[in-house]
């Protein structure tokens, strides 16, 4: 693979990607994988066998545990050398993430230090703010929190009330507010706090210590899922913060807030494969040792069917989501070579990106929650008790589509800043979607040619998902204009269309490479679940399609679009049932997800 951008944010809608330029799991390195390994290793040791007593929140055991992992390196992984970290890259960053994912509670309070909590200093404190907190983050001995939601405050986060007034002096910030669903809040010693200085109307970030006078903190909550993590209110009471730990520039905090939910959102994507593919090994476990009318459960064809489909939505929510990672570590490393700043250059990459982080966290975040609800299916009347581990995936899965944005505001941004980039010129959408608005009038009988490749079908039909997606957009373009930005269930429709696109597209591609690499022979099942990923991607891709139509064409409109939709959706038939029975056999025979 050439380690230069292929394409920016968005911009895969128009630019035919070739496999040899995206990257796939199975190129990790020996380096890489070792990491991967010692995350592992980490939860079989100090996680999984305190799994009960993390939920019944046992005092000072999360804390202690990220003490455990900051030990082994893993909560400085990211960070640079020069601040007492291991300084790897952002694609391995996001690989060590993907195991830590099958640690519910432990995950959450992972990615709060390791993300939330370290970042915003990472990237954007002083040399001094760094020298001072950073090392300490990344060996455990300070813990992170992230107060931005307030309780009138969670998805407009720009909304807050939490205040910052100068000191007569001019030495203190005086911060009075309130903060809510603050992960790690019971615990944490340093605190990324949101507030608006005097009448600014934008917010600005400030580094608290939890033991400054005015910093109360409230009881635990008592949540749904995810018990065993630390979620408190925060209150500042005339907190006196000194000028110095003023975070970036005044009025930047809400740009400091958007651009950390960037990693956040790609991180998130990938914590749920981890998760995911723990579920499904639980659920094929399971399968293989209950019987029932004198069978294994595995051997019924109903039971098969939530099988296949949970690999099918793990491995193409994993193809999408490290096709994203290598692309942003790419685009970061340029910005590096251009001479761009450390944390500018991190902030810079992921942005560039911020369509495919807020696709992928919210078809991730969707794909585990199908895992976890056919787990507790397959297992039965027993997934309904608390004893089995098919239980605590199920309530803790939940969380994943409100954390890091709620899927809504994650559908909405995927669809306008989409559109809105290209509007900017970042990206020339328009000219081609006039041209796939030109194509219509002229569509041949048939999607193939004859004589397509097997690689070579997938691609026609990615490249049509593409050329629907660009139709809608622009025939509302021409009939709605900027209105359109107001209709979102129509913008949520776009989004899942382009969702699907780039899920299915990343997924032929990683198969694609896996065939050169390994030979086609080889291969035969990663073949089924494209075959199937494809297959189903092309009917809901017509359904959102029709529905946006239906939404704002006439009769005439209508009847055009229909028609275009219905071309550019067209794939040929293929036995989903016994590709599916296949996938599903080779995960029974090997009692495990192994892909």
């Amino acid at each position: 693979m050439s380690d230069t951008i292929i394409t920016t944010g968005g911009e895969f809608l128009i630019k035919d990607v070739e496999a040899k330029n995206i990257f796939i799991p199975e190129e990790f390195d020996e380096e890489q994988r070792m990491i991967y390994q010692t995350c592992q290793e980490f939860l079989e040791k100090d996680i999984y066998p305190n799994l009960d007593k993390i939920d019944k929140k046992e005092k000072g055991l999360i804390r202690k545990l990220l003490e455990n992992a900051g030990e082994l390196g893993l909560l400085g992984i990211s960070v640079p050398e020069e601040l007492e970290g291991f300084g790897q890259s952002f694609l391995t960053t996001m690989y060590a993430n993907e195991p830590i994912g099958a640690s519910y509670s432990f995950a959450v309070a992972f990615m709060a230090q390791t993300g939330i909590g370290t970042l915003p200093l990472l990237y954007y404190g002083t040399d001094e703010q760094k020298q001072k907190y950073i090392p300490r983050m990344a060996s455990g001995e300070l813990a992170a929190a992230y107060c931005l939601t307030e309780p009138g405050a969670g998805s407009d986060a720009n909304a807050g009330s939490t205040k910052a007034v100068l000191s007569d002096d001019g030495k203190h910030y005086i911060l009075n507010g309130q903060k809510m669903w603050i992960t790690n809040g019971g615990f944490a010693d340093i605190l990324t706090v949101f507030a608006k200085i005097d009448n600014d109307r934008i917010l600005s970030a400030f580094i608290v210590e939890r033991d400054w006078e005015g910093v109360v903190i409230n009881p635990e909550e008592d949540k749904m899922g995810i018990k065993g993590s630390s979620t408190t209110q925060i209150f500042f009471n005339d907190v006196k913060v000194p000028v110095e730990n003023l975070l970036g520039k005044r009025g930047t905090g809400f740009r400091i807030a958007l651009n950390i939910l960037h990693i956040g959102r790609l991180k998130l994507g990938i914590n749920v494969v981890g998760a995911a593919k723990k579920t499904i090994n639980h659920a094929v476990n399971y399968s293989n040792e209950r019987k029932q009318f004198g069978k294994h459960i595995s051997e019924f064809g109903a039971i098969k069917h939530k099988l296949a489909e949970q690999v099918i939505k793990t491995y193409t929510a994993e193809c999408a989501a490290y096709r994203a990672a290598k692309d942003i570590d790419i685009a970061i490393e340029e910005l590096k070579a251009e001479g761009v700043a450390y944390g500018e250059a991190n902030i810079g990459g992921s942005a560039r990106y911020a369509v495919e982080c807020a696709l992928l966290k919210v078809y991730g975040s969707e794909a585990l929650d199908y895992v976890v609800d056919e787990a507790v299916q397959i297992f039965g009347g027993m997934g309904f008790s608390a004893d089995m581990p098919v239980d605590r995936a199920y309530r803790d899965s939940r969380i994943n589509r409100i954390f890091e944005g709620t899927n809504e505001i994650n559908r909405l941004i995927v669809a306008e800043t989409a559109i809105k980039e290209a509007q900017k010129g970042k990206y020339d959408l328009f000219t081609h979607s006039k041209q796939v608005l030109d194509e219509i009038n002229s569509l041949p009988e048939s999607v193939l040619e004859g004589g397509e490749s097997y690689f070579e079908e997938k691609h026609v039909y990615t490249k049509n998902f593409k050329k629907a997606t660009l139709l809608v957009i622009q025939s509302l373009m021409d009939t709605l204009k900027r209105k359109m930005f107001a209709e979102q269930e129509i913008m949520m429709n776009i989004s899942d269309m382009i969702i699907q696109t780039y899920v299915a597209e990343s997924s032929v591609l990683r198969v694609e490479k896996l065939a050169q690499i390994k030979g086609e022979e080889n291969i035969v099942i990663n073949k089924n679940i494209i075959d199937v990923a494809v297959y189903d991607a092309a009917d809901r891709i017509r359904k959102f399609a029709k529905d946006i139509i239906s939404s704002f064409a006439d009769a005439e409109q209508t009847t055009k679009l229909m028609k275009a939709i219905e071309y550019f959706t067209s794939v040929a038939h293929v036995n989903v049932k016994d590709a599916r029975r296949r996938i599903a056999d080779y995960i029974i025979e090997e009692n495990k997800y192994k892909f």
